[in-house]
C-alpha cells in the first residue's frame, strides 16, 4: 500500500502549455499512482499558476529512476554554470 506524498515548493519561472507561456509560482511535487504514466507508482511534478486556472498546468510523471537522474542532472549543470561564473 502506498500513501501519497506531496509536498509544495514556490518557484519563479515559466511553462508552456496548450495555450502558449505563462509564469509560473508553484510546483507541487508528489509521489504516488500516476495518472499516465505506465508505471505503479511515479514522482508527479506539476508547475502551476493556480491564479491563472487549471490551463496553467505543466505536469510530469516519471519513475523514481529517471526524478534520480534527473536531480543529479540539475545538480550537475548548475556546478558548472556557478564555476563558469553565470549562475549569479
Amino acid at each position: 500500500m502506498c500513501t501519497m506524498i506531496v509536498e509544495k515548493v514556490e518557484i519563479e519561472g515559466c511553462g508552456k502549455g496548450t495555450g502558449g507561456w505563462f509564469d509560473v509560482n508553484q510546483a507541487n511535487v508528489s509521489y504516488d499512482h500516476p495518472f499516465n504514466a505506465p508505471l505503479e507508482h511515479a514522482l508527479n511534478i506539476d508547475f502551476v499558476n493556480e491564479a491563472l486556472g487549471p490551463g496553467a498546468r505543466v505536469a510530469v510523471e516519471i519513475s523514481a529512476e529517471a526524478a534520480r537522474a534527473l536531480v543529479a542532472t540539475i545538480l550537475s549543470v548548475l556546478a558548472e554554470a556557478e564555476a563558469n561564473g553565470q549562475l549569479v
